[in-house]
């Protein structure tokens, strides 16, 4: 099962545990379903970590965690997609929800030259916000249902290549022992 790929990854509760400064946080390290990996708690903490990525909120992981912990989804796992924005991404990735926000709302772009970045009030940035913001949220819906059943997906068709794999070296075994059996009268 990908559960070992996954475990090289993610963190444990009690590495976690020591971490300081996690204060109310640190019982939820006790809560061995939030820690779970099945396939049920992979894809919900990925649709929920790449919908949280999505959204322009400071407190993205913490609302990651809050809704993992609500749906009993991997809190390790969804806490981690939220990374997929990082300042190397971001810019791309807010540049495609502005542009894909403006052709949902037939908005025109604004050129990102004639906007006063310093001012958070010039018209031209209040301007680009509802088109920014529909643009997010339509990515992190769809994100969020293409990582669930990707998710699912993979774990699925990993599941059932380890079946077949199983089933073959079974078959294999059995007709080894059957011609060990022909060669060997007694």
């Amino acid at each position: 099962m990908p559960k070992r790929s996954l475990r090289k990854f993610l963190p444990t509760p009690a590495r976690l545990k020591g971490v300081k400064g996690l204060g109310v946080f640190r019982d939820l390290f006790d809560r061995h379903e939030l820690w779970h990996i099945s396939r049920t708690s992979i894809a919900r903490a990925t649709a929920i970590g790449l919908f949280c990525a999505m959204v322009p909120l400071p407190g993205q992981m913490i609302v990651a965690v809050f809704v993992a912990i609500r749906v009993g989804a991997n809190v390790p796992l969804a806490f981690s997609l939220i990374f997929i924005t990082n300042p190397l991404t971001m810019p791309v990735i807010y540049l495609a929800a502005y542009l894909l926000g403006s052709a949902l709302l037939n908005a025109p772009v604004i050129d990102a030259s004639a906007i006063n970045w310093l001012d958070p009030t010039s018209p031209e940035l209040l301007s680009i916000w509802p088109s920014f913001l529909v643009g997010c949220f339509v990515m992190g819906v769809l994100a969020a249902f293409f990582g669930y059943f990707l998710a699912d997906g993979l774990w699925r068709m990993r599941i059932s290549q380890r079946i077949a794999d199983r089933t073959r070296r079974r078959r294999e075994r059995r007709a080894k022992e059957k011609r060990g059996r022909e060669n060997n009268p007694l």
